[in-house]
Parts: C-alpha cells; structure tokens; sequence
C-alpha cells in the first residue's frame, strides 16, 4: 500500500526521485594563498562557433571603457559583486551570459504548496529558486514552511519577506560550507522519523542534492521550475571588450559554458576565470579554461578576494595595487 506522503504526491501528478549515480569527476589539486585555490590546467581543443547566436544587444556605461572584470550574471545581478569591486578601484563589464526561463513544473509548485500535505524542508539552492519559489509560495496562499537555503546569497532572498512573514516562512538552515553536497549531507533529520523534502531547481542542477539526501533517508520531489539559456545576442564590440578583460566572473557552469560558446579560440584565451565556487571552477576546468580561481568558501566575500588575487597573478602588480 503506497505511503499517505506517496498519495498526496501522486495527486499533484507528481512522483518520488528515484536516482542514478552521477559519474565521477575530478577536483582540483592546487592552491594559492589561504582563501583561493587555483587551478592551471593543460590547454585543450575545444568545439564551438565562433559565431553567437543570441539576439538581445548586451549594453554598457562609457565609464566602462577600459574594464579589468567582465561580470556575467542575469541582468540585474551584478550590482553586489560591481559594487564590491569599485571599492577597490576597479571598473566592470556588464556581460550577461545566461536568461532564465520557466521549467516544465512550474504550474506544478503553488498547487504541491497549497495540497494539505507538508514537507519537513523545502531546498533551495540558488537564488533564482527562491524568487521563483516565493511568487508560488505567495499563489499558494502563504503557507507554513521551513526552508534550508545553501547559502547566503539563496537566504537574501527572503530578508525582507522574513520581516512581514516570520511565523509563515521559516529560513531554519543553511550549511557549513555553501555546496549542495555540503547541503544534503548536514541538513537536520530527526533521526528514523521520515522526513520530506520537496527541492525546486533549475532544469540544468545535477542530482547530486537528491541523491544526497535520499542517500540519508529523506524522501524528496523535485520540481524543476526554471532553467537557463544563453542570452539571445551578445554585440560584438562588448564582446572583444570582454575578451581584452583580464579577468571573467562566473557564478555556475552554465555562465562557463556560455562564456566558452562565445569564444571562437578558447586556447587561445589565456585571461584569468574566476568562478564563485568549486562546482563551477570543475566546470570551467572540464571545458580546458586555464587560470582558474575559486574561493575555498563560496560567497560573495571570497568571491572578490579571488578575483583581487586573479588580477594581482595577471598584471603583474604588488597586491597594494588593489
């Protein structure tokens, strides 16, 4: 007889993650200083056109002729990280890579969000999932919930919702270190008590939080409520700009790829990429970039200290420079 949790799923047409290993990768082996690691890695030839195939024209600030940072996230945001850099004395490149897009359960999330059953957790591991999941949560009619987000970026998205929300929306977890595999390992069970988490991700998000938290016991839905494409068109004047930066910010291997599609010799590039974490420093490393940095703790913090380090190996300058 299918389980009351396994019921409820069923009516809202949905059904248990049932879920195969990942395959191996490798990690990176060599480090700089106490807050970045490095990864330099063998050039190799990689396939792509080097013509884009995007639409939408990509602008820029005049201020922003001579720029030593290409930053890539969604239009919108980039302001934190442009932010931080300025006080250093560095000017930026808006370059949007990626556009967000709405996932197949979408429609699926406000209906699970206001069935009578509840989840012990809801997982959100970006901060596209969290806007994402607070315009259901708010459809669904505001209903109780305990979240755990992966990091401090994912948990801005609800500071002012906590405010006005705080006996509804509970922001209860968050892990050691700002990974999903950190995430499905310490996230609180109470002990052989069945637990239900439901997890709204991107289309593109690996399985490793399912098989993670299945692997512990956890009983998980995944809705896949948004995705990321590549931006519809990239002007070239902003992209030889981009391509004369000495350093490129990603924040996941999306951003990596799209930033490898766009380059017509990847090889040949030889600029510094400076990602926001180890997951998307792997990406980059597995598509051959070379001059790869990340923080050891992802964050914003960590971020800029990478990429101040980037920019010290790459021109040449003492560290006071910046």
């Amino acid at each position: 007889m299918q389980s009351s949790f396994a019921q409820h799923v069923s009516m809202a047409s949905l059904s248990l993650s049932f879920l195969s290993p990942l395959p191996p990768h490798s990690s990176s082996s060599s480090s700089s200083l106490q807050l970045h690691t490095r990864i330099s890695v063998s050039p190799s030839r990689i396939g792509v056109s080097s013509t884009p195939s995007y639409s939408q024209v990509i602008q820029h600030s005049p201020s922003t002729s001579n720029p030593r940072v290409v930053v890539t996230r969604e239009r919108g945001k980039n302001a934190k990280l442009i932010d931080a850099l300025s006080k250093h004395g560095i000017d930026c490149l808006e370059l949007p890579l990626l556009q967000h897009t709405q996932g197949p359960d979408l429609d699926k999330l406000a209906s699970v969000l206001s069935a009578e059953m509840m989840f012990d957790w809801i997982v959100l591991t970006s901060p596209e999932a969290g806007l994402v999941f607070v315009e259901a949560w708010k459809a669904a009619g505001t209903p109780s919930v305990r979240i755990g987000v992966v990091g401090a970026g994912t948990a801005s998205i609800f500071e002012n919702l906590m405010q006005s929300s705080k006996q509804l929306l509970d922001v209860a977890f968050a892990p050691s270190k700002a990974t999903g595999k950190v995430l499905a390992s310490e996230l609180p069970k109470d002990g052989n008590k069945r637990c239900t988490v439901l997890y709204p991700a991107s289309v593109r998000a690996s399985n490793e939080i399912e098989e993670g938290l299945s692997s512990r016991g956890f009983q998980v839905v995944r809705l896949n409520t948004y995705s990321t494409v590549p931006v519809d068109h990239v002007d070239q004047i902003i992209l030889d700009k981009a391509l004369s930066a000495l350093v490129v910010a990603v924040a996941s291997p999306s951003s990596v790829r799209g930033w490898v599609n766009l380059i017509s010799e990847p090889n040949s590039w030889s600029n510094s990429i400076v990602c926001i974490g180890e997951t998307t420093a792997s990406a980059a490393k597995r598509l051959g970039l070379r001059n790869v940095y990340f923080p050891i703790q992802p964050g914003l913090d960590g971020w800029v200290d990478s990429i101040l380090e980037a920019l010290r190996a790459q021109d040449g300058f003492p560290s006071e420079r910046y």
